[in-house]
């Protein structure tokens, strides 16, 4: 069986004592492209969009990226989760809130969603500080959220370039003189529809379990805008 498959499905507990035990400070923030970068098009959530997040007029591209995945294989983005639900995150294990606080609304969403919906459905966790997040420690700390994460690590110079090909800023980890290491990073959600594997819906570190809830199996089945005008 495969491990991944095996995790104890422990996931809304642990969403929930994880946003109980945690105060947000400031890992990191809901960061716009850089200069120079392509920016796409985006319209607020309304009457015009099914979703609670910010649907794209212009849609991101999956990341071309290749880096390792929790079980320690070769994981390559777009591959490997082709024709599928992906939630894509930029984060690190040790980050003190909103990394944490995400996953858990995550997790808390993917709960109460129909077998169907779940198996649609991979969130995708990118370490931003691979020297500390190896394939081992992104399994342990992805177990306590469910079977539909897969962490990933590698090359951190990949990974920034990835980022910021979906308008996320990340920033080489910074060490503290009490030997404590933060990682700032775009708190973004991406989600890739699975007919056509682009990034077509943006969740900001506010959006509540809810929100994820009531959205998830609208893009399990691809709902677009224009499709709700017709």
């Amino acid at each position: 069986m495969n491990p991944r498959l095996s995790r104890v499905r422990r996931a809304a507990a642990a969403a929930l004592a994880l946003t109980a035990a945690l105060t947000l400070t400031a890992c990191g923030q809901d960061a716009p492209a850089p200069p120079g970068e392509a920016k796409p098009g985006i319209s607020r959530s309304g009457d015009a969009s099914p979703y609670k997040g910010t649907e794209i007029t212009t849609p991101f591209a999956k990341p071309d990226l290749q880096l390792t995945d929790d079980q320690g294989k070769p994981f390559d983005l777009r591959e490997d989760t082709a024709g599928r639900t992906v939630l894509l995150f930029f984060g690190y294990t040790n980050c003190p809130d909103v990394c944490p606080t995400t996953m858990g609304d995550l997790a808390t969403a993917l709960a109460r969603q129909p077998q169907s919906v779940r198996d649609n459905v991979e969130v995708v966790f990118v370490t931003t500080d691979p020297e500390r997040d190896t394939p081992a420690s992104l399994d342990k700390w992805l177990a306590a959220f469910g079977e539909n994460f897969t962490g990933l690590s590698g090359d951190l110079a990949k990974v920034k370039k990835a980022a910021l090909s979906v308008g996320i800023s990340v920033d080489d980890p910074t060490e503290h003189h009490d030997g404590t290491v933060t990682s700032d990073h775009g708190t973004q959600v991406i989600a890739f529809t699975p007919g056509d594997d682009q990034g077509r819906v943006v969740y900001t570190s506010g959006t509540t379990a809810d929100d994820f809830a009531h959205d998830l199996p609208l893009l399990a089945r691809g709902a677009r805008t224009d499709a709700r005008r017709q």
